[in-house]
């Protein structure tokens, strides 16, 4: 007879609930096994005859139930593959009530990044979504929250450090093993525990309202943790004020590790990082590592509440935590540095999810997830950015006090406990008397976004919406509660005026008098939607620049491209509007510029207007270099030299200016010499580009030893996406030798498999080689599923229709069958690329033939 457990979607009774766990885990780093005992208090809650627990190739060994003065052990021990899970059978139903299970068993360290495994050194557990259960027999779904009192025994080694969730309350050694026993934590969903043990140094320990802070890394990168010590500093007590509750889990220990699959992760009280998100040296590091650092540590903080002390139900749930996060990390690090102005980089994100969610494989931010596996596919920008912006676009519909009082509201009902979005959504209409529900849901619900046609006749202002696809010629009928909010000068002034457009189209009489001289329809561009300006609006917004934001200014560029990609504007009306920007000063303007022309110079051109292209991008933006030049000047602030860094990217990177790379070369050479001031930080990645697509074997043979060598794990990456752009044929092909080495660490390998196919010289050969060793390709990812998915959209370089066709057949008939949306997307995605270059190269073409 079947058995529910041979269902992969099987999902645990609550027949049997745990209410504690007493774990001891032996470590044998040198053999990569491991063997434990643990007791699970359990709660029977009906009759049942048998206990499913979950767990993934452990052998369970002796196993038994308590309940009052009775003993008992199973007549079977079954464990199903399917639904990762072992069927404990008894001879009759168990009694209801208070009992206990002892378990022993024994299993080995995972080969991937997930479950207990050894980066480097240091072994290191990662259990979202679901890979407790691979260290652990255990109930591993968030619902079932339990307390924790957690004991690892490990070699005795000289500077061994072993870290849990919660702070160590005996250290003691007996022969050749130590053993370390952790406070019992409060209750917490299995995917939340967490192991770390080995050498590592740790930060003096600092406290925070009487919370311990500490960051821990490798020895010899013990130097770069002072800056991420900080940012928790920093956030902390921030976080304890917005949510109104104090932190939970007794300490906070943030570690870097070696080999790491995610970002981070916010395990209670002990905080694992990949070392690019949280080690860094302030002297050396661009802006952009510090703000990703600080952001990231912030993230995981937030979840400490949002997520840990109150967890989602399901994994259903999972876009609430990861959304949340993401906006409250933004606001946090606004609050703590407002000079970084980090609103303009949760735009670049969400700028992704809107190119995302355009297409017609995309999904809601809260879909059906019928299993863990699927669960990993969630980890996306539509969970993160989109959730986040949406957030973000509540907040400011329904003001900040309300939004938090409605948060501090859901904190405090749910407690340690778990709860579902309608939870949220009910406490913010509590608290702010808006339509929140109806506002929320069919946002979270419902895939897609609006795009806003605005008409304007004097103080009337036409409003209409329509979904946006930007496929040419897809139409659909779906429609959306949108908070407008509009923003225009008029004879008195910059004002604001909010509507709520429910409808397909509705008219609005601007407050106020005298000319409108421009209409912004999206102030601030905090809504998540596009803005189609007809008639005179366009023209009035780009000629009067200045008067906009820094944020409407993206969004003006973002949304004229985005009409372009979906055939509703031309690409010479877009070159148009960019070529109105070349007096930009504002570094995060420019670099959305950058980033538009560099898709036009890489995809929509090519031979001899390629070229011309590159011309008129250096007569553009090369002024703007000039007045600069490359050293910074005493005292400079920050907006500056990532103006600098946007004009060397544009000029140098993108347009190939001889000067500019010649600049490049000798200044790079310094910088691996030792000479740090040779380069002004935020250039680095830049000019290292430059040199390398340029340079000879002896830079390749330099900056592959010092890739291998140099502790800062942000110069690592750049030195190891600098190996993959040689342009020298012999050069371009070692770099792609080195995909399949130890060179390329298991985290690294998806950015790496891109730096590759980015490659002009050498992309068509390497895309033969991945066709060729697909299964290797994949293979290098360990099977971990945030990777497997980066895999399938680094195929999203590819060009023309031909490799198009080959990546639909390698994926067609060898599947990745955890990333199933990544593929859907990414073809989707390419698809559309290829036949944008196919319809607006010869556009751009002409556009060039006509300039002076």
């Amino acid at each position: 007879m079947a058995h529910a457990t041979d269902d992969k979607n099987f999902r645990l009774s609550r027949d049997v609930l745990p209410r504690r766990y007493v774990s001891t885990v032996t470590l044998n780093m040198d053999e990569r096994t491991f063997s434990g005992s643990q007791t699970i208090e359990l709660e029977v809650a009906s009759p049942t005859n048998e206990i499913i627990l979950h767990g993934i190739s452990l052998q369970l060994s002796k196993v038994a139930f308590r309940a009052g003065s009775q003993q008992r052990t199973p007549v079977s021990i079954q464990p199903m593959a399917q639904s990762e899970t072992v069927v404990l059978r008894f001879d009759a139903p168990l009694p209801t009530g208070a009992a206990a299970l002892d378990v022993e068993w024994t299993g080995l360290f995972t080969t991937g990044l997930r479950g207990l495994y050894l980066a480097g050194k240091v072994a290191a557990t990662q259990f979202e979504a679901a890979d407790a259960r691979r260290l652990f027999p255990c109930f591993d779904e968030p619902a079932f929250k339990a307390r924790w009192a957690i004991t690892v025994r490990v070699p005795t080694q000289p500077g061994l450090v072993a870290l849990g969730n919660g702070a160590i309350v005996s250290d003691t050694t007996e022969g050749n093993l130590r053993t370390v026993k952790f406070q019992e934590m409060d209750v917490l969903s299995s995917y939340l525990i967490a192991l770390v043990v080995g050498p590592l140094v740790g930060t003096p320990e600092e406290q925070v309202n009487g919370v311990p802070v500490r960051t821990w890394a490798l020895p010899e990168k013990a130097h770069l943790t002072r800056f991420g010590q900080d940012a928790a500093l920093a956030a902390l007590p921030r976080l304890q004020e917005y949510f109104g509750l104090p932190y939970a889990y007794g300490k906070v220990d943030q570690v870097g590790i070696p080999d790491f699959e995610a970002g981070a992760m916010e395990n209670a009280g002990l905080i694992t990082y990949r070392e690019v998100a949280l080690l860094l040296d302030p002297a050396t590091a661009p802006l952009s590592v510090q703000k990703r650092v600080a952001e990231v540590v912030t993230h995981e903080l937030a979840h400490q509440w949002f997520g840990n002390w109150v967890t989602m139900v399901w994994w259903d749930d999972l876009w609430l935590n990861e959304a949340f996060a993401t906006w409250m990390a933004y606001k946090i690090v606004d609050s703590w540095r407002p000079d970084w102005r980090v609103w303009l980089d949760f735009d670049a994100g969400k700028a992704a999810a809107l190119h995302l969610d355009a297409l017609k494989s995309t999904h809601p931010i809260r879909g059906e997830v019928r299993n863990a596996g699927e669960a990993g596919e969630s980890f996306d920008l539509i969970t993160y950015e989109k959730g986040g912006a949406v957030l973000r676009m509540i907040e400011g519909f329904l003001g900040e006090g309300p939004f938090r009082e409605g948060i501090r509201q859901y904190m405090r009902t749910h407690a340690r406990g778990n709860a579902v979005a309608d939870d949220l959504w009910g406490a913010l209409g509590a608290a702010s008397k808006q339509p929140v529900v109806e506002l929320a849901n069919a946002w979270i619900g419902q895939s897609g976004y609006p795009v806003l046609a605005v008409k304007q006749e004097g103080r009337q202002v036409t409003l209409s919406q329509r979904r946006f696809y930007s496929e040419p010629g897809v139409t659909s009928g779906e429609r959306w509660p949108v908070p407008v909010v509009l923003r225009f000068e008029d004879g008195d002034g910059v004002r604001e005026q909010r509507f709520l457009l429910r409808e397909e189209r509705a008219t609005v009489l601007l407050e106020g008098s005298g000319e409108v001289r421009w209409l912004c329809a999206n102030a601030g561009s905090t809504g998540f939607y596009r803005v189609a300006y007809e008639g005179t609006a366009l023209e009035k917004l780009a000629s009067n620049l200045k008067a906009l934001a820094p944020s409407e200014r993206i969004a003006l560029l973002a949304d004229r491209w985005a009409l372009m990609r979906a055939g509703q504007a031309s690409a010479a009306e877009f070159l148009d509007l960019a070529s109105r920007f070349g007096g930009e000063e504002d570094d995060a303007v420019l670099e959305e510029l950058v980033g538009r022309l560099g898709y036009v110079e890489l995809r929509l051109v090519e031979g001899e207007h390629q070229e011309r292209f590159r011309r008129w991008v250096e007569k553009l933006l090369a002024p703007g270099l000039t007045k600069l030049g490359w050293d910074s000047a005493a005292g400079e602030n920050d907006r500056v030299k990532l103006r600098r860094a946007a004009l060397v990217r544009a000029v140098g990177s993108l347009a190939r200016s001889g000067q500019t790379v010649a600049e490049a070369r000798p200044r790079v050479m310094k910088v691996l010499g030792g000479d740090k001031a040779a380069l002004e930080p935020n250039l680095l990645d830049s000019a290292v580009y430059m040199a390398a697509r340029a340079g000879d074997s002896a830079l390749f043979d330099l900056l592959l030893e010092k890739m291998k060598t140099d502790p800062d794990p942000a110069t690592q990456r750049r030195y190891l996406t600098a190996l993959a752009s040689f342009e020298d044929p012999a050069l371009t092909k070692r770099g792609q030798e080195l995909f399949f080495t130890d060179a390329v660490k298991m985290q690294d390998v998806t950015i790496y498999l891109g730096s590759l196919l980015n490659n002009r010289t050498g992309r068509d050969a390497w895309w033969q080689v991945v066709q060729q060793r697909w299964k290797d390709v994949v293979a290098r990812t360990g099977g971990a599923p945030m990777l497997l998915r980066r895999v399938v959209e680094a195929l999203g370089s590819l060009l023309n229709r031909k490799q198009l066709e080959e990546a639909k057949a390698l994926l067609q008939a060898h599947p990745v069958t955890e990333a199933q949306q990544a593929m859907a997307q990414t073809l989707e995605r390419l698809s559309q690329d290829v036949e944008l270059r196919e319809r607006a190269g010869p556009d751009v073409v002409s556009w060039l033939k006509r300039q002076p």
